[in-house]
């Protein structure tokens, strides 16, 4: 390790960290701490809240700063919210944004700036704020590309609006010293958004590198079904003695749920001869692990058409997360129609890691 005197300085914006359940949290909590042999590093994010409630003890102070293993944590107090309403979804984004841009002022000289893009395009343009207020290098971690992920969902068709979020997103790309993307399809994405005619490359293409997100196979690895904490979480869930379908993330907009929701239907009842067995005699049972802005209307749903085969279960604890993957018999990991390109589907590198089946979104189309 370097001595302090000779370490760079890094600071990363990302919306969550550790301890919130967010991905993107994990993977950049292994990131900074894995960057501490070279760099000092500080991380700006939000009061833990990627659930929606924030606890007591970080609703008095505008910023907050802890150690984590070595690493800075700047927090900033945000509002809590509900996902499934999207006004209160961007009241509290908005306030990590602005409250971050304030943060850069608190944290000394650095001499790299690392934002991902999340939130959309506020994450890209936080990274150029940085850039600009510290005189840094400023390296864009493109997780997700919006709006083309957006658009792939029809979550809004207002051309003035994605044309000035298209802007915008271009606009960080163009300013920062290196994009890092986590897929190949996100790097042909990168080419197209600056094609010049006639979709000739255009010399004005931002550097760009391919880096894939990871998994820690030293937390997450293959258990035997039999193993004491995987059976008490299927016991725990009603999944003891079931052949389970499982479905571990987030709940949100950019998955292919209501695919999984038709092929459900193909199960409906329990225990029906040659519809709801395994050819060992199991019950099929559909399990839904995680939170988020569809989680509700998937429960009234399956509610409203008595699915009494499928499980709701909350989010895990990451140090949980070996138990809840292993005790799935095969994975759904799906994205919405349109996202190739746009995003990649990171949850596949847990599911391998735990040694399991995955059936993924065209799959799940083609069952239908």
């Amino acid at each position: 390790m370097k001595k302090k005197s000779e370490r760079k300085r890094l600071v990363i914006l990302a919306h969550y960290y550790t301890p919130d359940t967010a991905s993107t949290g994990q993977i950049i909590r292994e990131l900074a701490e894995g960057l501490l042999d070279t760099f000092d590093v500080t991380v700006i994010c939000v009061v833990p809240s990627y659930l929606g409630t924030i606890e007591e003890k970080y609703k008095t102070r505008k910023y907050y700063t802890e150690m984590i293993s070595g690493v800075k944590v700047v927090r900033i107090r945000v509002p809590e919210f509900d996902k499934t309403k999207s006004m209160s979804r961007v009241k509290n984004i908005m306030s990590y944004f602005f409250g971050a841009m304030g943060a850069m002022g608190q944290i000394g000289k650095q001499d790299y700036v690392f934002s991902i893009s999340q939130p959309p395009i506020l994450g890209g343009l936080l990274g150029v704020w940085g850039k600009w207020v510290k005189h840094a290098k400023f390296i864009y971690n493109i997780q997700d590309f919006n709006p083309e992920q957006t658009m792939a969902i029809g979550y809004s068709k207002n051309k003035i609006i994605l044309g000035a979020m298209m802007w915008c997103d271009k606009f960080s790309c163009k300013r920062s010293d290196l994009i890092i993307t986590v897929g190949r399809d996100l790097g042909e994405t990168i080419e197209k958004r600056f094609a010049g005619k006639n979709g000739s490359k255009d010399k004005r293409v931002p550097k760009y590198t391919i880096i894939n997100n990871w998994i820690d196979e030293k937390e997450i690895f293959p258990l035997d079904k039999d193993n004491e904490k995987v059976a008490a979480f299927r016991r725990k869930y009603g999944l003891e003695d079931k052949f389970v379908f499982m479905y571990s993330g987030n709940i949100g907009l950019y998955y292919d749920l209501e695919g999984i929701i038709r092929v459900i239907e193909k199960f409906q009842g329990v225990r029906t001869p040659k519809t709801e067995e395994t050819p060992d005699g199991r019950d099929v049972v559909f399990a839904f692990v995680g939170a988020g802005s569809v989680l509700n209307q998937l429960v009234t749903y399956t509610r409203q058409h008595k699915m009494n085969n499928v499980v709701f279960i909350p989010y895990q604890d990451k140090e949980e997360l070996i138990y809840s993957l292993n005790a799935g018999d095969v994975h759904f990991c799906v994205n919405a129609k349109g996202i190739k390109g746009v995003s990649c589907p990171s949850k596949f590198y847990g599911l391998a890691a735990a040694g399991k089946p995955v059936i993924p979104g065209f799959i799940a189309s083609l069952a239908l």
